[in-house]
């Protein structure tokens, strides 16, 4: 259960804190001029979609870790 924890706590630390490069990164990329339309907007979403997976895991394993507690 603990283990768990701690890691969807590590995995919430480490993803967060690399969002600004995973978004930074997807700037420079729609910058660059070659891409347009339908996959501008895909790699525009690129960062949420990333925000969104770093959520979700933790989550996830902060259930299972409840759950083997006994807690949920």
């Amino acid at each position: 259960m603990l283990g768990n924890l701690i890691g969807s706590f590590i995995v919430v630390v480490v993803g967060t804190s690399l969002a600004p490069t995973v978004a930074q990164n997807v700037g420079l990329a729609q910058a660059d001029g070659n891409i347009t339309g339908a996959s501008d907007t895909l790699l525009g979403l690129t960062t949420l979609f990333y925000c969104l997976a770093i959520a979700t895991s933790s989550m996830a394993s902060a259930a299972i870790g409840l759950r083997n507690a006994g807690w949920m």
